[in-house]
């Protein structure tokens, strides 16, 4: 079936709301009109199994008769927040040396969102590495799946090693080549 691209429209918006578990979500366009559905279809070619409600999001939508569907996600950029840190073990932390640590590829062992919290294994460690829901939402993320690939921050916390950014493999990559 060919598709009209005429009905193809570049949107710039922020995540209403999304469900990993329901599988969509939708998108509110900064120029107004409907509200967008945002299937997790869409957003797992982007890389991302999940992502953070009030996130920034630019997006390729087509309107259809059941109303206005992204196809495809350009870039998330993480829900705006205070100048707090996220976590108390970060407020004593420099955020340059957060920002400028290594990024280290690594797979989800499972995360349990209604605990907040889950637990990574770095490629080629033994440890693992605490994953916080809220250092997942200040990265744009909102639950991970286990076997997932990303790409981490890590620091030495208080009660070990802990992430302290988490980005999707296929984002982590790009950014590396820029």
């Amino acid at each position: 079936m060919a598709e009209d691209l005429s009905s193809m429209y570049h949107v710039q918006g922020h995540v209403k709301w999304f469900d990993p578990a329901k599988g969509y979500g939708f998108v509110v366009s900064n120029d107004g009109g409907p509200d967008i559905l945002l299937h997790v279809n869409v957003l797992r070619n982007f890389g991302q199994s999940s992502v953070a409600d009030g996130a920034q999001i630019e997006i390729v939508t087509h309107r259809t008769d059941r109303g206005v569907q992204a196809v495809e996600v350009i870039s998330i950029a993480p829900p705006e927040r205070g100048e707090t840190a996220v976590l108390a073990d970060f407020a004593e932390l420099d955020a340059e040396a957060i920002e400028n640590a290594e990024l280290e590829p690594a797979r989800v062992k499972w995360f349990d969102k209604g605990k907040g919290f889950g637990f990574a294994n770095v490629f080629g460690r033994s440890e693992d590495v605490f994953l916080h829901v809220e250092v997942l939402r200040q990265s744009g993320l909102a639950d991970l799946q286990p076997g997932e690939a990303l790409a981490m921050r890590v620091i030495d916390g208080k009660r070990g090693r802990m992430a302290a950014e988490v980005l999707a493999w296929e984002v982590a990559v790009i950014q590396d080549e820029d």
